[in-house]
């Protein structure tokens, strides 16, 4: 099977900063190599999956309990540590600190900030004041954490491709990455405990117990409170700066293409009343809404590949895959493939809702929330966060570029993310400037 001899391999993750370019190797093995390849890390064997077809055919063939590669450093850290207001608003309030009193500068601050407090609700069954003007200092402290985890992304990919024994004499890498799950613990450990004295409270004044997804889990006692304390911070983790970089990017989009931008609001304004505020009903009525957050996700899919450890024996473009091999399925590359899209590399959000396309957009070409049993447990809050924030934003403001935007590119930090700040312009409609926000 042909792919990049170990030393390359070395050289253009450790040398070239490959960590920061995983989305581009992909392109680059695919080109050079063809839709299947191995490479080696450190002493793990992986085969890349390039090809629609082939990553259809991987995901297919899982069994009932699907595996991917376990972050080795994310499993030690928890052994060692024995751990199993408005958006609108908040537009407003922002451009005043700027001279043009329309800029937001790096408006992924402010998704983050939304994704965040959106999310926590859910989990916490409470507000953090992420959007308010002075943010609560445990907030301010969770943001640092989680900023930290992302930062030290290739340290931690560093980390984990060193031996143990080498920790002594290079530290911070391991450091900073028990620092960074230090705090974010710290953060869940604190709301979750309110959230159980809150019920208590209830219990022993005979009141009935109400709530959502955290007070299911603390009632029915399925998990431990480790366990819950575990799960809470990850889908937490999961679900901020995922929605975070997918408005962001599709925002920067719209500002670089103000014809598309158009047609949305002519099909939002077409909906809706003036000034009316959208819902999860409307959001079917909105096909171009849809097709924006699809169209986003194919030319920024969050994750730019996925993981599976094969369960059985299997022939994947004519090569014999044992089983127990890691194979990393390449969806940035999948996406942005003209046999899978037609003009692959262009904006066009209506390709998913033209009756006349030849984009092949119902198949394995670009699947950001994955597959099946493993597939993302939150797509569809996450769907219709971003959809009602995009809805709003489009109805108050025409988005711009702001002069201080060069051309963006993206970069891989565990995520796919911009590659530099995003600082946009959002500039009143007419219509609707008068609506409530």
């Amino acid at each position: 099977m042909p792919g990049p001899n170990t030393l390359s391999n070395l050289i253009e993750f450790f040398w070239k900063d490959g960590f920061g370019r995983i989305h581009e190797i992909q392109m680059e093995h695919r080109k050079k190599y063809g839709k299947i390849f191995k490479s080696r890390f450190g002493p793990q064997l992986v085969v890349s999956v390039a090809d629609r077809d082939m990553v259809a055919q991987v995901l297919r063939a899982e069994g009932v309990a699907p595996q991917r590669a376990n972050m080795d450093s994310w499993k030690e850290y928890r052994d060692m540590r024995g751990r199993a207001t408005g958006l609108i608003s908040a537009v407003y309030s922002l451009r005043t600190q700027q001279p043009d009193r329309a800029t937001v500068l790096n408006v992924n601050d402010l998704f983050f900030k939304y994704a965040m407090e959106g999310v926590a609700a859910i989990l916490y069954e409470c507000r953090l004041g992420c959007l308010e003007n002075n943010i609560p200092q445990k907030t301010q402290d969770y943001i640092a954490a989680l900023n930290l985890m992302f930062s030290s992304f290739k340290m931690t990919m560093y980390a984990g491709a060193i031996p143990k024994w080498l920790r002594p004499i290079i530290p911070k890498p391991w450091e900073e990455f028990c620092l960074s799950w230090d705090g974010l613990f710290k953060f869940s450990i604190v709301h979750v405990n309110k959230r159980l004295s809150e019920i208590k409270a209830q219990l022993e004044r005979g009141e009935e117990v109400k709530g959502g997804l955290l007070t299911h889990m603390l009632i029915t006692r399925e998990m431990s409170v480790e366990e819950i304390y575990a799960n809470v911070t990850e889908m937490l983790l999961a679900g901020v700066d995922t929605t975070s970089f997918t408005l962001s990017w599709a925002c920067y989009l719209l500002a670089r293409h103000p014809h598309v931008q158009h047609q949305i609001h002519t099909e939002i304004k077409k909906t809706l009343e003036p000034g009316a505020v959208a819902t999860a009903e409307d959001v079917s009525n909105l096909p171009l809404i849809r097709g924006l957050v699809k169209e986003t996700l194919r030319l920024f899919p969050v994750l730019p590949g996925n993981g599976r450890i094969t369960q059985d024996d299997l022939v994947v473009g004519g090569y014999f895959i044992p089983k127990g091999t890691q194979l990393a399925l390449c969806h940035y590359s999948t996406s942005l493939e003209e046999e899978n899209f037609s003009e692959p590399l262009d904006f066009q959000p209506d390709r998913w809702i033209r009756k006349d396309t030849t984009d092949r957009v119902d198949n394995f070409g670009s699947i950001p929330f994955g597959y099946g049993i493993r597939s993302c447990i939150g797509r569809r809050i996450a769907e219709l966060e971003m959809h009602l924030a995009l809805i709003r934003l489009i109805q108050k403001f025409h988005i711009c570029l702001s002069p201080l935007t060069a051309d963006i590119k993206a970069k891989t930090h565990g995520l796919l993310c911009p590659g530099a700040p995003i600082h946009l312009q959002f500039i009143d409609r007419e219509v609707d400037a008068l609506s409530s926000p």
